[in-house]
């Protein structure tokens, strides 16, 4: 990598829930991405490896909670993810389980009538009301949250280096929704080469009626900044409720403000358990994927092909 200009910058922002402090949940995220790179391009992961300066975590959950998250909960369960490469039999038939399709079939129903909110269950009650809880923006935190990001992305921007910004769950709407203010409130030049979103709720329905831009039209209703968008859904996560992305936002392509817009959905496990069991939706069992592990892989590659 060139020192100075067009730098490769790899930024994470989280999903909902406490998470730990910021420097000890980078740490944990980077070890687990690096993993999921190992086990697609090993030798890709050597260079990615060399370059944690690249890595940068938007650590807005303690500033929205004022809560921290004890990082003894989850070292344990990050180990057993990293000696584990791949699904088992019980983890796949766990993740297809048609307790899952129900909360699936119930949760498409509130999608459209949130008056049944009530009749799901509570982890996916909670989902549903801290996503409202953003929308909201109540004392102006979501607006505080997504600054956290602008703050990375405009010196990158300014800079053109080349990024790839990885939303997971919540934090694929934060992204999203700061990308189109750096397009459209504050015009700035420059695009990001990747967004790679996990585990998202940005085809739901009542997520997009609210999505910053939504009232407008033609390609104002979407950011103008990305170059590539690429969405990853596992078997069984029930908070990414419509799995693909690509027709819902393919006005973007129809309109040439995106190059390209794909989904890798079929096949993908997210095995990451802890003491409740198996969550088919934590950002760590993603990351350490060989399917996102590939697609980082790739971008880290190209990017320094076009260094070069």
């Amino acid at each position: 990598m060139t020192d100075g200009m067009n730098q490769r910058q790899i930024i994470f922002i989280p999903g909902k829930n406490p998470k730990p402090p910021a420097n000890q949940h980078k740490k944990l995220l980077w070890r687990v991405l690096l993993e999921g790179v190992r086990r697609a391009e090993p030798e890709i992961a050597a260079d990615l490896g060399l370059h944690p300066e690249s890595f940068r975590l938007v650590a807005w959950n303690y500033p929205y909670y004022h809560l921290n998250k004890d990082i003894n909960s989850e070292l344990e369960w990050i180990d057993a993810l990293i000696n584990q490469h791949g699904p088992t039999e019980q983890d796949i038939r766990e993740a297809d389980a048609w307790h899952r399709k129900l909360d699936r079939a119930l949760y498409n129903i509130v999608d459209y009538l949130p008056c049944f909110l009530r009749l799901i269950h509570e982890p996916l009650r909670s989902a549903a009301l801290e996503t409202n809880r953003y929308f909201q923006n109540n004392n102006n935190i979501a607006s505080e949250i997504r600054e956290l990001l602008k703050q990375e992305l405009r010196p990158m921007l300014a800079n053109t280096d080349k990024v790839l910004l990885i939303g997971h769950s919540l934090g694929s709407v934060i992204a999203y929704d700061t990308l189109w203010e750096l397009s459209h409130l504050e015009c700035l030049p420059g695009r990001i080469d990747l967004f790679l979103t996990m585990g998202s709720p940005l085809g739901m329905n009542y997520v997009q009626r609210r999505l910053t831009g939504n009232n407008q039209t033609g390609g104002k209703r979407y950011p103008s900044n990305i170059r590539h968008w690429e969405n990853i859904s596992s078997v069984g996560d029930i908070t990414a409720l419509d799995q693909a992305l690509a027709d819902d936002f393919a006005p973007m392509r129809a309109m040439r403000i995106i190059e390209s817009i794909k989904d890798h959905r079929n096949g993908i496990y997210n095995f990451y358990r802890n003491n409740e069991g198996l969550n088919c939706h934590r950002s760590y069992g993603y990351l350490v994927n060989p399917a996102a592990g590939k697609i980082i892989a790739d971008w880290w590659q190209d990017s320094n092909t076009h260094e070069s």
